[in-house]
């Protein structure tokens, strides 16, 4: 019983299927993390001739209002003016992230649409079991890692930050284009060096993030068992169905047995009822058959039913263990069948 109630066992697909209907999904936000930044890096590149564009033709929209007088309506102008073209600048960069975000997540997991993680619940809000999550050792290994990562990242970037800082004195000297090219060259050196740090923790967070997924999921030997009772039905109401299946299909079987030309025996434990309808089909066919009891049975509605009962034991067995309900016979017996009509026929003066 100890053993039944230890989660030792792999998930089922089932319980896999059931935990993501309830938006239980094994995610990596690092690995979404990178795969965005890495996207939003690559699309900051190629748009990077739009972008300096709007910043140039910003500046020297603001170059432009030198001396001129400020007033209410000149402000709110120039605000106009700043806000749009700020948007024209990082809205494209926003929208590309945003999707990759999404992009992200389906790759990890999948399309996922489920409302259920929104659904409101009660126990969500209750602060005991808010504030032991809160302290709970779980989060404080997940605050361990997350400031570790923060920390080694920035840390990273910003040594790599202040070491571009000190070429800032020659920078000035350059034309605005050159120093949009410049920053441009170094944002994109920093943000792959970052990538590529926060892409070897993604790497070990998704490992360790899919490990506690399914070890999170594993179930007990009577967790399984259950699940196939459910899936399958009970064993016993499906012997049971079985049963009555069988049942009915026996007396289908028996009504058939007055139709017969003949019934061959060995004589106890065999009984097979052919019957030929050169119209319907080109060999006798099998039309019941069984063993011991069920053989005494057709052999008493046979001799009700003044069907002829032939005795060959050697043919009763080959027909019984080689033809199937509703099946012709094999070419093989059609000699030893044909004999045993021929002789039928002619107690019946056909």
């Amino acid at each position: 019983m100890a053993d039944d109630a230890e989660k030792t066992e792999e998930p089922t697909p089932k319980k896999i299927e059931d935990a993501r209907k309830e938006g239980n999904v094994p995610k990596s936000q690092d690995t979404s993390g990178v795969v965005t930044l890495f996207i939003v890096v690559l699309s900051f590149v190629m748009l990077f001739p739009y972008m300096s564009f709007h910043m140039v033709h910003l500046f020297k929209y603001y170059f432009s209002l030198i001396g001129t007088p400020l007033d209410k309506l000149f402000m709110l102008n120039i605000a106009i003016v700043t806000i749009k073209e700020f948007l024209l600048i990082v809205m494209p960069l926003a929208i590309i992230a945003a999707i990759s975000g999404v992009v992200a997540a389906v790759a990890q997991f999948g399309f996922l649409f489920t409302t259920k993680a929104v659904m409101p619940d009660l126990k969500k809000i209750d602060p005991l079991k808010g504030a032991k999550n809160l302290f709970s050792m779980k989060k404080m290994i997940e605050g361990a890692k997350i400031t570790f990562k923060s920390f080694t990242t920035l840390g990273v970037g910003f040594v790599f930050f202040f070491l571009f800082i000190m070429e800032l004195p020659t920078v000035a000297l350059f034309g605005l284009a050159e120093q949009l090219v410049w920053l441009k060259d170094k944002a994109i050196i920093i943000s792959f060096v970052m990538i590529l740090i926060i892409f070897v923790f993604a790497i070990i967070d998704i490992v360790i993030v899919r490990k506690q997924y399914f070890d999170g999921l594993k179930m007990s030997k009577q967790e399984i068992k259950d699940e196939m009772k459910n899936m399958e039905g009970d064993p016993l109401v499906k012997s049971k169905i079985r049963q009555i299946q069988m049942q009915a299909s026996r007396k289908r079987m028996m009504a058939e047995v007055p139709n017969a030309d003949v019934v061959i025996t060995n004589p106890t434990h065999y009984a097979v009822a052919l019957k030929y309808d050169e119209e319907k089909s080109n060999a006798p066919i099998v039309i019941a058959k069984g063993m011991d009891n069920i053989a005494l049975q057709i052999k008493k509605i046979a001799r009700q039913n003044n069907v002829h009962i032939v005795q060959n034991p050697p043919l009763a067995r080959s027909l019984y263990a080689e033809v199937e309900l509703e099946k012709p016979i094999p070419s093989e017996l059609f000699a030893a069948v044909a004999e045993v009509l021929a002789y039928v026929y002619k107690m019946n003066k056909k």
